[in-house]
């Protein structure tokens, strides 16, 4: 009779809800109460709004942890879910010195720099928090302590090994890459932490030694980055004919743009460098609004604009016809082009020349933009003629301190856009007309080149600059159209452009 009291005694005192059986480790009960209920899953308890596996993991019951996460059921536990303090389960493994639970987290994705963050969570009251916050100063139990905001696992595991004296979960988290140099709200990182107690040798070696080994590979992956990035500039500049001042200056910013990330990454902290603003000069078609584009690539892939976009603008995209619109007009395209580049093409139409008693509100305009170059959020490139542009120079006093890098687009010579031709030719988009066609082989660039000096004076080359090229190519290709009989399917001859056809190319530009 005693012994069947005894068994019932015990069996009142079995926990019955899924959250009394995560923090006993009851197995057999916990699967039952899923099974029979699985959107028991991810049930909260309250107050402390923490699911089965947040219990679970911070009282290291790793057979309920390893259920927990491989549920095939309809529900799939929340790995992130985060309860009153915002605190994922691998926040409460790591609290708690919970090793083991906290590798099997961790190799089922957990994120390891996942951030606390009490005040962002809707489940908790005002009321609650200060309730909370005043057992951290009654209790010794670390599982109640609130975390500051923003602390990882790490600073969790950390404030744990100080009291403790176990370092395994701060190995744990650092063997599979958890931040040492993350940091809280309050800016401290976990090695910051170690002030706070009296912390062991070996703790402090550990923390130390793995400062020193992401250090270094932090390192290690900036170079090659830097490497690649430096490539992938090369490339573009490839692209780019001429223009020998311009090339060195691009390669001088970038270079010093990735040593900058370069030392971010070793942990210096250095100032953010802000890219000048730029005027282009020189005639049209040489070049000016490609090398804008290229600009913003590089920009973006160095991580100094968030956006490679380039908003490409001329006076009618920014002055109004009336007293009042050109404000509103110009801000509008401003606004368009913030994180990227602003590309003001033609910039000195917006200073034209006029009489005294005409009214004209491009110089509201300038001024409009000239207004937000200081702000760091937009990069503005003015181009057009070299003559014109000394108009918009002087017509505001801020311009060449805000504008400080000037360059001169020279016009093309024949070897020029004969090599400008080439590159057109193999990089052809898809949507281009002369997509999927090539160059015959006796179409070299020597040969080109004396074609287009044979074929063009000196001032149709001095107006159209690489214009011509776009031209020839598209007139050569309706003359090969023409050439082709009507019954040809040879694949050679159907997409193979020739001299001869760059020739009577040239002839149709000449008449």
């Amino acid at each position: 009779m005693q012994k069947l009291q005894d068994q019932r005694s015990r069996s009142a005192r079995q926990p019955t809800t899924v959250h009394g059986c995560a923090h006993s480790g009851n197995l057999p009960a916990l699967q039952k109460l899923v099974r029979d209920h699985p959107s028991l899953l991810n049930e909260r308890n309250p107050v402390m709004a923490q699911t089965p596996l947040h219990v679970s993991a911070g009282n290291n019951k790793g057979d309920v942890v390893k259920f927990l996460l491989g549920c095939q059921g309809p529900e799939k536990v929340e790995l992130e879910a985060k309860n009153m303090y915002g605190e994922t389960p691998l926040h409460m493994a790591a609290k708690n010195g919970c090793a083991d639970t906290a590798r099997l987290l961790l190799a089922h994705g957990a994120f390891i720099e996942a951030k606390a963050n009490v005040n962002g969570l809707v489940t908790v009251t005002f009321i609650n928090y200060l309730i909370l916050q005043l057992i951290n100063f009654c209790l010794t139990d670390l599982s109640l302590i609130v975390p500051q905001n923003g602390m990882t696992p790490l600073h969790l595991a950390v404030w744990y090994s100080l009291h403790a004296e176990d370092c395994s979960t701060v190995k744990a988290l650092l063997e599979n890459g958890a931040n040492c140099s993350a940091e809280d709200d309050e800016g401290m990182t976990p090695l910051n932490h170690l002030s706070r107690g009296a912390a062991s040798q070996k703790l402090k070696e550990m923390l130390n030694n793995y400062v020193e080994e992401q250090r270094k590979r932090r390192a290690l992956q900036a170079c090659s980055e830097t490497k690649a990035k430096m490539d992938a500039l090369e490339r573009e500049l490839l692209n780019i004919v001429g223009l020998h001042e311009l090339k060195v200056q691009l390669r001088k910013w970038a270079k010093g743009m990735l040593l900058d990330e370069r030392r971010r990454a070793l942990g210096l902290k250095v100032g953010i460098r802000r890219p000048p603003h730029m005027a282009f000069l020189g005639n049209p078609g040489t070049g000016k609004t490609m090398v804008a584009r290229i600009l913003g690539k590089l920009l973006h892939m160095v991580g100094i604009l968030p956006t490679d976009q380039v908003t490409e603008v001329q006076r009618t995209d920014l002055v109004g016809e009336f007293v009042g619109h050109t404000g509103p007009k110009t801000r509008r395209k401003i606004k368009e082009a913030e994180g990227g580049i602003l590309f003001v093409d033609e910039a000195y139409r917006l200073i034209p020349m006029q009489k005294s008693d005409d009214k004209d509100y491009g110089l509201e305009a300038l001024e409009e933009i000239m207004s937000v170059m200081d702000s760091g959020s937009i990069v503005v490139i003015f181009a057009g003629y070299s003559e014109p542009m000394k108009r918009v120079i002087s017509s505001n006093e801020g311009f060449c301190r805000r504008v400080t890098k000037f360059f001169h687009f020279d016009d093309f010579s024949s070897p020029d856009l004969a090599r400008i031709l080439h590159i057109k030719m193999n990089n052809q988009g898809e949507d281009s007309m002369l997509y999927g066609f090539k160059l015959h082989e006796s179409c070299s660039e020597e040969a080109v080149a004396e074609l287009i000096e044979r074929g063009t004076s000196e001032k149709q080359r001095r107006e159209m600059n690489g214009g011509i090229v776009d031209t020839v190519l598209v007139n050569a290709r309706e003359y090969l159209d023409l050439r082709l009989d009507f019954d040809c399917i040879d694949m050679q001859q159907l997409g193979t452009i020739t001299l001869e056809d760059l020739e009577a190319g040239l002839n149709l530009l000449s008449h």
